[in-house]
């Protein structure tokens, strides 16, 4: 018998290579994730100031689409991301949604308050210190993709095109998955 979900994640291309991706450790991610932090720390210094008036300012990033959590640790003087199953320690706050629309949140693509009040996003424990890290990131005026290419010196045109090319394979991909979770929900009907 296959489990039920009460609030599946969305089909999508990150949903299967979350899947494909289960069985591997976390800690194979966390190099790579510590170069980005490492990035986004150097563009943007002063990211986490206005949380030094919160004691420990820790958040539990769930995708839901992946196997996997980050827990940020917000403090100003030793800001750390580090990948896992779960939190191992307390967090002041859980923000959960898809990968992507996490990604635009931070970047400001999307409205949070949007987000939240549709349901694409959850947000449990302490609101205010989320709302504090919310505008921290929007002050910031992060571009993810192009803080990390500009690390990349010589290197940031080819990866570029790279990106752009693994962009329109993950759109193709992405189609291609609706229109089989759309094929999937149809009557199955004989066509004569």
């Amino acid at each position: 018998m296959f489990p039920t979900y009460k609030n599946p994640p969305p089909f999508s291309p990150i949903l299967l290579a979350g899947i494909v991706a289960r069985p591997l450790p976390p800690a194979l991610l966390q190099p790579f994730l510590n170069k980005i932090f490492t990035v986004l720390l150097r563009r943007h210094p002063g990211l986490f100031e206005r949380l030094s008036d919160l004691t420990d300012p820790t958040f539990l990033i769930d995708p839901v689409d992946l196997p996997l959590a980050f827990v940020l640790d917000a403090t100003p003087e030793h800001p750390r991301l580090t990948a896992g199953r779960k939190a191992t320690k307390e967090v002041t706050a859980v923000i959960r949604g898809p990968l992507l629309t996490l990604i635009d949140l931070m970047e400001g693509r999307l409205d949070g308050d949007a987000l939240f009040f549709s349901r694409a996003l959850k947000i449990e424990g302490d609101t205010e210190a989320v709302v504090a890290l919310r505008n921290a990131i929007d002050d910031a005026g992060i571009n993810l993709i192009d803080d990390i290419l500009e690390s990349l010196g010589a290197f940031a045109p080819p990866a570029r095109q790279a990106l752009g090319l693994g962009g329109r394979i993950y759109a193709r991909l992405r189609d291609d998955l609706e229109l089989l979770r759309a094929s999937s929900q149809t009557p199955n009907t004989k066509v004569q």
